[in-house]
């Protein structure tokens, strides 16, 4: 990922499995029956979510008579991309995580959009503005978004009730909190008071301390800080009082087991967390920290047509279809959990009167995305989440973790601005 470049040895040694896997999902801008227009689309998302994304293909196949779409899933779909781009044999559409486009843009993985959002005035005012700069790289879109997600403070009902507790609102009160529905038996973890169990969620706690991830032209880290090493020594305090221990719920889902008082997680677990029997659960804003600072970080997913599509009129129908229709970000939430990116559909009483969406409806209000940086997805995902999993597995201070991160990070910026 360190080469700004289209092309890398890696890939063009890649292509020729990829072709098959290519082949296989069907012909891009090939003509099916009908006289229909095939449009291939990828995405990373498999199992049960494949019938989910069905459902809304066959809706759009059934509205008009050009364009037939497939989804196709793969794992690893980005790196598949630029492979597939060496082959030529590239999809049409992808089911894109927003916080990639910063990464792959440059290497010249996307199409912009911009002249067929003008073509077709697309307001793009319709989206969370802070979705659609996810979807910028270089003052250039390249796709609309579709889904976004933040982390809210989910919690179970019951066990509150029962301690005579209200939902926290603050640092102090979640400590506080937590170490009061902490259950241990015998000196093992029998229920935890707070899953601290994600590092990944460090951005959104280091915003709710005033901290900052990347100086102000996004050219250095700047999470090595007071402010950083506040939110890691309030982690460890919440592990020295034992509200969660490192690998408790790994092998289960202990909160939808009444096993865990409180944790931070997105809407889609909705569906998941409706069928738990005898759970009742509801889902609040994430706390603040010291200063009053609130925090949380928006994530999603996006819909981009790569460079060498054959099919990207196709594709951008669809694209547009579902992203800009209220109706149909409203029908697939219905489906799968998501909230649409378009502020219509994540505005329908269907999210705002239900006490399940409206605390995740009410965080998006303020939920920031991560840096637009080329290179910053490598910064968090190679040097940052890496450091924090040793700090919390006690094999670096808090110091530690947040130097040698920040030493990684800036040395993966700067090799990608050359």
């Amino acid at each position: 990922m360190k080469s700004r470049r289209l092309l890398g040895a890696a890939a063009a040694l890649a292509a020729a499995a990829l072709v098959l896997t290519a082949c296989s999902s069907g012909s891009s801008g090939a003509t099916g029956s009908g006289g229909r227009q095939q449009v291939t689309m990828w995405g990373s998302w498999s199992g049960d979510q494949v019938k989910q994304i069905d459902q809304m293909t066959a809706a759009f196949n059934k509205s008009q008579k050009q364009y037939t779409v497939k989804y196709v899933p793969q794992e690893l779909v980005e790196q598949k991309l630029l492979t597939a781009i060496a082959g030529g044999q590239v999809p049409d559409l992808v089911l894109w995580d927003r916080y990639q486009t910063s990464l792959y843009a440059p290497k010249g993985a996307l199409q912009s959009i911009d002249d067929r959002v003008k073509a077709d005035d697309v307001d793009t005012k319709e989206f969370y503005p802070q979705a659609l700069t996810e979807m910028r790289s270089d003052g250039k879109l390249y796709g609309l978004p579709l889904l976004v997600d933040n982390r809210s403070l989910v919690y179970n009902k019951d066990l509150f009730s029962k301690a005579g507790l209200t939902p926290p609102t603050t640092w102090d009160e979640l400590k506080s909190d937590a170490k009061k529905l902490t259950v241990t038996e015998g000196g093992k973890l029998k229920q935890s008071g707070f899953m601290l169990n994600d590092p990944g969620l460090f951005s959104m706690w280091l915003q709710q301390a005033g901290g900052k991830l990347l100086n102000a032209d996004g050219t250095k880290t700047a999470f090595d800080s007071p402010q950083g090493v506040e939110v890691l020594d309030f982690w460890k305090s919440l592990l020295d009082d034992g509200v969660y221990t490192n690998g408790f719920g790994d092998s289960s889902d202990v909160f939808a087991a009444g096993q865990a008082a409180m944790k931070y997680d997105g809407p889609w677990d909705v569906p998941n967390l409706d069928k738990a029997d005898g759970l009742d659960w509801a889902v609040t804003e994430p706390v603040a920290g010291p200063g009053g600072d609130k925090g949380a970080v928006m994530g999603g997913f996006g819909l981009v047509i790569p460079t060498g599509a054959k099919n990207a009129d196709g594709a951008w129908a669809f694209e547009k279809w579902w992203a800009t229709k209220a109706s149909n970000g409203v029908k697939f939430a219905k489906i799968s959990g998501w909230i649409p990116a378009n502020r219509a559909s994540a505005n329908d009483p269907f999210f705002t009167d239900d006490p399940r969406y409206a605390g995740f409806v009410k965080t998006l209000d303020y939920a920031k995305v991560r840096p637009d940086v080329a290179g910053y997805s490598d910064v968090e995902g190679k040097a940052l989440t890496p450091a924090l999993q040793k700090f919390m597995s006690g094999q670096l201070t808090a110091q530690q973790a947040l130097s040698q991160a920040a030493k990684q990070g800036d040395r993966i910026l700067e090799e990608n601005r050359k």
